[in-house]
C-alpha cells in the first residue's frame, strides 16, 4: 500500500467516523422537529453508504477478485453519491415553506438526477466513462466528465436557488446552505479534471456537519424561544389570576352587608348611653375591621394569618357587642406561622354568623383553629348553627366559590366544606407549605 493510498484511507476513514457520529446526535439530540430529524437520518445514512463503498473500493484494489464486483462497487459509490443532490434540493424547499412536488426547482432537479441516473446505467454498455484495469484500478474514461455534468447542474441551481430564496430563510440556515452548496459544487467542477474522490468525501461529510450544526443550532434557538414565549404566557396568565383574585376581594368589600354596618352603628349610638366604654371599644374594633376590610383592596399577594386572625377578631368583637351572650367564640390558634390570601377566614366566620345565628335558639358557638399537618398549615372554621348544604344549588354561595378560587389561585390551597356532627358546619382550609414541601424533598 502506497503513501497516496494510506492518505485516502486515512481520509475516507475520518469521513465515515464524522458521518457516524452526524447520525449519532441526529438520532439523540433533543429539540429538532419531526422533519428535520428525519431528512438528516436518511442523509447521513446516505453519506455512510457512500462513504463505506469508496473504502470497500479501496481495500478491494489489493485483492484478486472479478471485475465485475469493482463495477458494481463503483456503481453502488457513484449511486449512492448522487442521492443527496435531490435531497438538498427539497430540504431547500421545505425550509422555505414551499411545496416539494409541484416546484419547478425540485422538477428540475429530479429530471437531472434522471438523466445521471440513466447515463450511470450506460456504464456497463460502453466503457467511455471509467473502466478497470488488470490490477483492479479504476480508471477514469474520456466521457467521465459528462457524467458529472448533471449532478454540477443540480449544484448550481440549488446554489441560486438559496441565494434566490434568502429572504425566506433565516440567517443561520442560509449560511448553512451556501457553506454546503458552494464546497461542493467547487469540489465537483474539480473532478472534471483531477480525480479527488476520497477529499470529495470528506469535503461531502465535513460541510454536512456544519451544516447540521447551523441548522440544529437555528432549531434548538427556536425551540428556546417557544420555550420562552410558554413561560411569558404563563406568567401573564398568573399575573390574570392574581388581578382576578385581587378585583374578587374589591368586591367582596364593596359588597359588604348595610344592614351590619347600620346595625353596628346603631348599637354604638345605644351603647354610649348606658356603656360608654364598651361603646368606645365597639368603635375601636369596628374601626380595625373597617381598615383591614380597606387594607384588603391594596394587597395582590398573601398576608400574614396574624393579620387575617386580627380582622376577624375585629369583626366579631363588633358582632358580640350587637348579640351579647348569644355568640360564643373560642381561638385555639397556636400555629400562625404562615401566610394567605386577604378576607379568607373573616368571610368565614361572617358567613358562620349570618347563616347560623338565631335568637330564638341557643347561643351559636364558633371555634377557630389552627394546625401544621403534612407540610401543610390547615385552618378548621366550626359552629353549631343551623348547617350548611353545598350542593344546595338554590342559596348563592358566592363569597365561600371566591374563597376556593383565591385560595386555589394564590398559594394552590383549597377548602372544604362538610356538617357538623351534632348540627352545624365544618369549613377546613389547607395551605400547602411549598418551602417545606422543597426543603423535604431535597433532603430525600
Amino acid at each position: 500500500m502506497g503513501w497516496s493510498d494510506i492518505f485516502y484511507f486515512s481520509i475516507i476513514s475520518v469521513a465515515l467516523v464524522l458521518s457516524v457520529m452526524g447520525l449519532w446526535f441526529t438520532a439523540v439530540m433533543p429539540g429538532m422537529d419531526y422533519w428535520n430529524k428525519r431528512f438528516f437520518l436518511v442523509y447521513f445514512v446516505v453519506l455512510m453508504g457512500c462513504i463505506l463503498s469508496s473504502l470497500i473500493a479501496i481495500v478491494l484494489h489489493y485483492f484478486p477478485i472479478s471485475s465485475v464486483v469493482i463495477y458494481f462497487i463503483l456503481h453502488l459509490e457513484c449511486l449512492l453519491l448522487s442521492l443527496p443532490f435531490p435531497m438538498l434540493t427539497a430540504y431547500l424547499l421545505h425550509c422555505c415553506s414551499e411545496s416539494v412536488r409541484p416546484s419547478r426547482l425540485f422538477q428540475t432537479a429530479l429530471g437531472l438526477w434522471t438523466v445521471y441516473f440513466v447515463l450511470l446505467l450506460s456504464v456497463s454498455v460502453t466503457g467511455g466513462f471509467f473502466s478497470v484495469t488488470v490490477e483492479n484500478q479504476p480508471f477514469r474514461g474520456p466521457l467521465y466528465p459528462l457524467l458529472m455534468l448533471p449532478l454540477i447542474a443540480i449544484m448550481l441551481i440549488n446554489l441560486v436557488g438559496a441565494i434566490r430564496r434568502r429572504t425566506r430563510l433565516s440567517r443561520k440556515a442560509f449560511i448553512s446552505f451556501i457553506i454546503v452548496l458552494l464546497p461542493m459544487t467547487v469540489s465537483l467542477i474539480v473532478m472534471l479534471f483531477v480525480d479527488v474522490m476520497p477529499l470529495f468525501d470528506i469535503n461531502f461529510v465535513l460541510s454536512t456537519l456544519v451544516m447540521y450544526s447551523f441548522i440544529l443550532s437555528d432549531q434548538i434557538e427556536r425551540y428556546r424561544r417557544g420555550q420562552q414565549e410558554i413561560v411569558r404566557q404563563q406568567t401573564e396568565i398568573a399575573h390574570q389570576q392574581r388581578e382576578i383574585a385581587h378585583q374578587r376581594a374589591s368586591v367582596m368589600i364593596l359588597q359588604m352587608r348595610p344592614h351590619f354596618i347600620y346595625n353596628t352603628l346603631m348599637s354604638i349610638y345605644s351603647l354610649c348611653l348606658f356603656e360608654p366604654q364598651k361603646a368606645r371599644q365597639t368603635t375601636l374594633d369596628f374601626t380595625n375591621y373597617l381598615r383591614r376590610n380597606m387594607g384588603a383592596i391594596a394587597s395582590d399577594s398573601a398576608i400574614p394569618f396574624s393579620t387575617e386572625l386580627e380582622h376577624t377578631r375585629a369583626y366579631l368583637s363588633v358582632e358580640q357587642a350587637q348579640y351579647g351572650n348569644m355568640l360564643i367564640v373560642e381561638y385555639d390558634t397556636p400555629f400562625t406561622q404562615f401566610r394567605l390570601p386577604p378576607l379568607t377566614l373573616q368571610p368565614i366566620v361572617e358567613n358562620a354568623v349570618k347563616h347560623g345565628m338565631n335568637l330564638d335558639a341557643d347561643p351559636l358557638h364558633i371555634s377557630i383553629r389552627t394546625r401544621e399537618k403534612d407540610f401543610a398549615s390547615v385552618i378548621i372554621v366550626e359552629d353549631n348553627g343551623s348547617g350548611f348544604d353545598p350542593s344546595d344549588e338554590s342559596k348563592p354561595h358566592t363569597t365561600l366559590e371566591n374563597i376556593r378560587q383565591r385560595l386555589e389561585m394564590m398559594c394552590g390551597g383549597s377548602m372544604t366544606i362538610q356538617p357538623r356532627e351534632g348540627g352545624g358546619t365544618v369549613v377546613i382550609l389547607m395551605i400547602p407549605d411549598h418551602a417545606e414541601w422543597k426543603k423535604r424533598l431535597e433532603e430525600l
